[in-house]
């Protein structure tokens, strides 16, 4: 019998969704079971291991009795728990809606231990109304329907795929571990085990060389699913991954802006039949305000990239380093006086030119990972 390790205390990972910034993150798994994907460095070095479910259990425990301090006015701890305490008051802050389970891959576990966990969230946190996790569509296409089902049922009711491209090229390229058959078996096992669905896709990750059949197989495949919700993470290649090596050399040719929104436009151009929620919701992204329900909002997302390809070279650049730098979130700003200012300064500063402005636009958005 293998011996169990001892609890050391409350455990938080490195990392959770933007959509789930509010919520309570409970880590139920260390790092990553696949980390090869080559754009990835998070969990680089980093050994992945389960979480015994009595740790899991002890973390929920000890943030439900902090709660209960919380809301009898007690507002510090001992540096011990510090974490725990902070990750409490937090979650009474945000009104204690929602749960993340930690790290990259929870649905991993054994399908009665994720249940045992789910259902001791339901006990100790009853008012919320969401759990979730990340999942790879491997791991899940391999999961039976009847656990999913019993999954839903213990509380787990979103889940987090992180698809990227459906383009078979693009995802041996990248080394992600499946194919698109994989990725429409398990996103519509999720749908129909009664779970809402969030697939994430990159723009860019084809390089140019497969831009417009990272788009259209991406396309495809998620017509086929029709997610809940598709979340657009442009891509940004950090110096720590195995990708950059390939940009070095020249392996990997990235895309500029206007050429990502190229790809993004086209990709919204080819869903088709579906009522999917799209969201833009990362600072990595170009353009924030391409949100909306499909097909109502379609012709409204699309318009602004549309705009955005209209505008002259040098507006073009003055938009990209606005946003870059985080002063424009909209097209709109551009006419604003004050953000307009502010970004032609940076513009300045940088000396920005057509030869240079997909480096530095680079640089910029590498402080974000």
């Amino acid at each position: 019998m293998k011996k169990i390790e001892p609890y050391s205390g409350f455990e938080q990972g490195p990392i959770r969704p933007p959509s789930e910034s509010g919520s309570l993150l409970i880590r139920a798994t260390r790092n990553c079971p696949w980390n090869r994907c080559t754009f990835c460095g998070l969990y680089k070095d980093q050994r992945f291991s389960l979480r015994p479910v009595s740790h899991v259990l002890g973390d929920i425990d000890l943030i439900h009795g902090y709660i209960e301090e919380i809301k009898n006015g007690k507002t510090s701890v001992g540096p011990r728990d510090h974490t725990a305490f902070q990750a409490a008051a937090n979650w009474v802050q945000n009104g204690m809606k929602s749960i993340f389970l930690q790290d990259s891959n929870s649905l991993i576990m054994k399908p009665a231990d994720l249940v045992i966990i789910l259902a001791y969230l339901k006990d100790r946190f009853p008012t919320a109304k969401r759990v979730t996790s990340y999942a790879r569509s491997h791991t899940i296409a391999r999961i039976s329907d009847e656990n999913l089902e019993k999954m839903a049922r213990a509380g787990l009711n979103r889940i987090h795929i992180g698809m990227e491209s459906a383009d078979d090229r693009v995802l041996s390229l990248i080394h992600k571990g499946t194919n698109k058959e994989t990725q429409i078996r398990a996103g519509k096992k999720v749908k129909q085990a009664g779970i809402e669905l969030s697939e994430y896709f990159m723009p860019g990750i084809g390089g140019k060389r497969f831009s417009r059949e990272n788009a259209l197989e991406t396309a495809d495949a998620l017509n086929q699913i029709n997610p809940d919700f598709i979340r657009l993470r442009t891509l940004a290649i950090p110096n720590n991954v195995e990708l950059f090596k390939d940009l070095s050399t020249g392996a990997f040719e990235p895309m500029g802006d206007p050429q990502v929104a190229e790809e993004i436009l086209l990709f919204i151009q080819s869903l088709e039949g579906i009522s999917s929620t799209i969201k833009s919701d990362h600072i990595l992204n170009l353009f924030q305000e391409v949100e909306g329900r499909l097909p109502r909002d379609k012709n409204r997302m699309t318009s602004v990239i549309e705009r955005f390809l209209s505008l002259d070279k040098e507006e073009q650049m003055l938009y990209q380093i606005g946003r870059r730098s985080g002063l424009f979130s909209r097209l709109d700003d551009l006419d604003d006086p004050t953000l307009r200012t502010y970004a032609e300064h940076n513009y300045s500063d940088f000396n920005v030119t057509p030869e240079n402005i997909d480096s530095i636009v680079g640089k910029m958005m590498r402080r974000f990972i």
